[in-house]
């Protein structure tokens, strides 16, 4: 690796692991273009030489590339091993410059890229079930499957991530993105199953190292609102930008295409990566202190470097040394209650997004609402949800990271017992029903936005990245729960299963009104010292 932090560790094996998994992908085209005379219908065709080829070529080139992205084994066996390492802090005092927005720009956009994966699922889910002559249900197996890859994929990449640096985990993703654009030529269900897996453990991946590499290099006074708004904007995008391909492209080719933007979606993260500079606290706790200081030097700017080292005059600061830990200390010692809490909420909030909220239309019409009005009503508290965003951020950055969070968790398990209310009071009102369906896509909205974001600012620099993947995967379990509980029956009984997810939500407030700690504009090592003083 060079100075500059942004060259890779074998370049060679990198471009041509690249270069192997786009012909992989290439090779699939010739099929599909033959489906041009049947509206794009595959089903049923059998795979040729070069879509064999192809298939193989593409975990090759993975492997190839993966290979070019790993640090030198001395390296690795080094961070393996743990010991006292010495670990920078930015200069938290310095204003954001270009280098700051240049980064914050390029992972507001590989995130669009990130959610518009698994949201591009429910648009291919009607003419995949039409083509391939499956039943709805089976046609859920895949959002299913890509539900647990992105619970998997957020545990997996955020280890690869403390091992192999944040940048190389963003890039693997990118490089899984282009291969399982292969989907879009798949002849067959069962290929669709397993490509959306490894799509949707990449998707998972993404995310939390995202928040991770901007935590570690945003200054501490604007980290916060920056990392609440990546998301927020971010998530967004991604929804529109899947919405608008599937408006635009799936008429034309089918829902084929949408898998097929897997490809150039995917290069666009590889071509922007060098924007994407390795995070200097990991480069430290490798043991790279020449990238690290000149990557920190790259974000301080000259004569903006603090100064409080008398050993490094006018060089980035080494202030903070750690003990021999593994990934169990999330779950044990100083971090076990914050960890508990945070994942609770996960849970929580997985249960509320992908099962009460996935019902709510059905037992709306329960309530007396018409079932185009029932439509009607979400699209409008969805809409009324919107400015939320603007007032966690505002909450985030100027009042309380772990307030906010914990007051939004109290609105949500709030909005729920609304309408257990709702429910039992016999209330037909519109008024009410729309004021409780806003609230609790408000709240809920509130909660995802931070919870992250305030995860990738609590874990030590060794162990961020796998904090922040066990978090998100968390949320992600609670979705697979929701799925289960769904299948079961259980939100059909609207009172009952709001009133049961409230009080997971509610457990977990309280867990983190006791455990959380304030993050807002301290630096991250000084977040460490608080939770070490904390501990009995």
């Amino acid at each position: 690796m060079k100075s500059n932090g942004l060259s890779f560790h074998h370049p060679v094996a990198f471009w041509a692991g690249c270069a192997l998994l786009v012909a992989g992908v290439f090779s699939h085209l010739p099929m599909f273009m033959m489906g041009q005379h049947t509206h794009w219908q595959m089903v049923g065709m059998p795979m040729d030489g070069w879509m064999l080829a192809g298939m193989a070529m593409i975990p090759a080139g993975l492997a190839l590339a993966f290979y070019g992205l790993m640090p030198r084994l001395a390296r690795m066996k080094q961070a393996l091993a743990g010991g006292e390492h010495l670990h920078f802090h930015v200069a938290d005092g310095v204003p954001l410059n270009i280098e700051h927005w240049k980064l914050v720009a390029v992972l507001v956009v590989a995130l669009t890229v990130d959610v518009m994966k698994p949201a591009t699922t429910g648009f291919v889910i009607p003419g995949m079930t039409d083509e391939y002559g499956i039943s709805a249900q089976s046609a859920g197996l895949l959002a299913f499957v890509a539900l647990v890859g992105t619970t998997v994929g957020s545990v997996v990449w955020g280890r690869l991530a403390d091992v192999f640096g944040r940048r190389a985990a963003i890039l693997l993703s990118a490089l899984m993105f282009m291969g399982t654009a292969i989907c879009g030529a798949m002849p067959a269900f069962e290929w669709n199953l397993a490509m959306c897996f490894l799509m949707g453990a990449s998707a998972g991946g993404l995310l939390p190292i995202t928040f991770t590499l901007m935590a570690e290099t945003i200054p501490a006074a604007q980290r916060g609102w920056l990392l609440v708004a990546l998301g927020g904007i971010g998530t967004s995008a991604g929804y529109l930008a899947a919405a608008g391909a599937a408006t635009w492209l799936e008429p034309m080719f089918s829902w084929r295409a949408l898998w097929l933007l897997g490809l150039p979606t995917g290069a666009l993260i590889i071509f922007l990566n060098r924007f994407i500079p390795e995070s200097p606290r990991f480069l430290s706790n490798a043991g790279l202190e020449q990238q690290a200081r000149a990557v920190l030097a790259k974000f301080s700017g000259a004569g903006a470097v603090e100064r409080d080292d008398a050993a490094h005059p006018g060089a980035p600061v080494i202030d903070e040394s750690h003990p021999v830990t593994t990934w169990r200390q999330l779950l044990r010692g100083r971090h076990a209650r914050i960890s508990w809490g945070l994942a609770m909420c996960g849970i929580g909030w997985g249960l509320v997004t992908f099962g009460f909220v996935l019902w709510l239309p059905v037992n709306l019409v329960q309530l007396g609402v018409d079932p185009k009005a029932a439509s009607a009503l979400l699209a409008q508290s969805a809409l009324l949800a919107l400015p939320g965003i603007g007032v966690v951020v505002w909450l985030y950055h100027r009042w309380s990271t772990i307030r906010s969070l914990v007051l939004f968790i109290a609105l949500t398990a709030l909005a729920l017992l609304a309408f257990v209310a709702i429910e039992l009071a016999g209330l037909r009102s519109t008024a009410a029903t729309t004021a409780a369906t806003a609230a609790l896509l408000v709240s809920s909205g509130g909660v995802i936005a931070m919870l992250i974001p305030y995860a990738a600012e609590i874990y030590p620099v060794h162990l961020r990245g796998t904090g922040a993947g066990v978090i998100a995967a968390s949320s992600k379990v609670g979705g697979i729960l929701g799925a289960g509980f769904g299948v079961l029956g259980l939100f059909e009984h609207f009172a009952l299963s709001a009133l049961l997810i409230a009080a997971p939500m509610a457990l977990s407030g309280l867990m983190l009104a006791r455990s959380g700690i304030e993050t807002r504009g301290f630096r991250l090592e000084d977040i460490q010292r608080a939770l070490a003083d904390q501990t009995p």
